[in-house]
């Protein structure tokens, strides 16, 4: 793609970043092909390529966003299937960052656009306040159909509509000691995780300490920034990778560490990136590529250990829902499904696998009508595999589907803890299809 941006313009590092991405885009459109919203609403502006141009003409002519522009970018779900398809290796996933940034800086939203945005902001990174909300949201729930009536009160509505109707009791566990570890990790304890599913943490420290691994805890870790980030609001996403970048290298100067794990794909996407977003920061560039390089999903790191046989033999069928941030942004495809498969699971493949569930961090809040169809359209392809369950690895992922589907979902790690020794999940007590491997007939 030719541009036109001028000297002056090119001597901001960020323009000149996203000035060498639009010239790699050869308006192929093979991107049109994959994008979640183009097969939705055939519009080209909601499409990577048409949004492409709309940065393009809002970057060059240096101008703040107008309403034509923030719409579009808006519906964008940074789902990243573009990236996988993308025969010119576009990096779409910055571009668009850099778009949302310039959006936050010079546009003015409506009044409760704002207010929306400011309380997801302010509520959903900290796990106090966002268990205090759902506390809340259960006296507003009755009244959630009655501001979908509303255009500026639908995100509300959708919020409410999303939260569980019960909220699970605060949980960390303590690692146990382990003797001679294979092993050194620290785990992200992260934010809305945590809160809305504590035991996917849990299965991880016991699945990984049953393997010879010591887990270590840093402290003053929170929010790894995504939220925030995908708002545009990059400050605040700055000031937590600083934060947990802290935290973690104190670690690695206290005896190392062989991996971080992440149990949330869409906030592994993003620390996987803080090399990234902090690489004009002379203070933390070099340690923000060292986490950078660290960070690894739980399943990514499993498949480097050798792993034992399972001691519990299964023959449940599970639809693998493979997130986003998991097979576009971090292009982890295969692993999910070997350790399923070498547990003893049944991994049927949906149609559609590269289409997004329509969760996206705070999308299914802000754009609840568009995220409703990628659901309905993503439920459908899940339920038609005759799978009894759901695996997943993403907790906007389990929300989502969950809400519009009746089987079980689950995060993989919990079905993997199960496998290996751990709990039943509580969520499929009532299956009965597993076998003690000791008293499994020969083969």
């Amino acid at each position: 793609m030719q541009t036109r941006f001028t000297p002056e313009q090119l001597a901001d590092p960020a323009t000149a970043h996203s000035e060498s991405i639009l010239r790699k885009c050869v308006h192929c459109g093979f991107c049109t092909a994959t994008c979640p919203t183009y097969a939705e609403l055939g519009n080209e502006l909601d499409s990577p390529r048409g949004r492409i141009y709309l940065i393009k003409d809002m970057l060059e002519k240096g101008r703040p966003a107008d309403r034509e522009t923030v719409t579009h970018i808006d519906r964008c779900l940074s789902c990243l299937s573009c990236m996988t398809t993308c025969p010119s290796g576009v990096n779409y996933m910055h571009l668009v960052d850099h778009a949302r940034a310039h959006i936050e800086k010079t546009y003015r939203r409506p009044l409760f656009d704002r207010l929306n945005r400011a309380l997801l902001a302010n509520i959903l990174p900290y796990p106090g306040r966002f268990r205090f909300a759902l506390r809340l949201a259960r006296l507003g729930k009755p009244f959630a159909a009655l501001f979908a009536k509303t255009a500026a009160l639908k995100p509300v509505a959708a919020m409410l509509e999303l939260a569980p109707s019960s909220v699970p009791a605060p949980s960390k566990p303590e690692p146990p000691a382990v003797a001679s570890p294979r092993g050194r990790v620290a785990i992200l304890s992260g934010c809305a995780q945590s809160v809305l599913d504590p035991e996917i943490n849990a299965a991880t420290v016991r699945l990984l300490s049953r393997f010879g691994i010591e887990i270590v805890t840093p402290k003053n870790e929170g929010c790894c920034g995504a939220l925030v980030h995908h708002m545009g609001r990059e400050e605040e996403a700055l000031a937590f990778a600083r934060r947990n970048i802290d935290a973690w290298c104190e670690l690695i100067r206290n005896g190392g560490l062989d991996a971080i794990i992440i149990t949330t794909s869409g906030c592994g996407t993003t620390i996987k990136d803080y090399g990234h977003m902090l690489r004009l920061d002379p203070a933390y560039a070099e340690k923000a590529a060292l986490v950078s390089s660290l960070a690894k999903d739980v399943t990514e790191y499993l498949t480097t250990l050798d792993l034992p046989e399972p001691s519990v033999v299964t023959n449940l069928e599970v639809a693998y829902h493979s997130a986003c941030s998991m097979q576009h942004g971090q292009k982890i495809t295969r692993e999910p499904r070997q350790l399923l498969t070498k547990a003893g699971f049944v991994v049927r493949e949906p149609r559609e696998g590269h289409l997004c569930c329509g969760s996206a961090g705070t999308y299914n809040i802000l754009q609840p009508e568009i995220s409703r169809r990628l659901r309905d359209r993503k439920v459908r392809n899940i339920e038609n595999t005759g799978a009894v369950l759901v695996a997943t690895g993403n907790i906007g992922c389990i929300t989502q589907i969950a809400s519009g589907s009746k089987l079980p979902v689950l995060h993989t790690v919990q079905l993997l803890d199960w496998a290996y020794g751990g709990p039943k999940p509580e969520a499929i007590a009532h299956l009965d299809f597993a076998r003690k491997r000791e008293t499994a007939p020969a083969a």
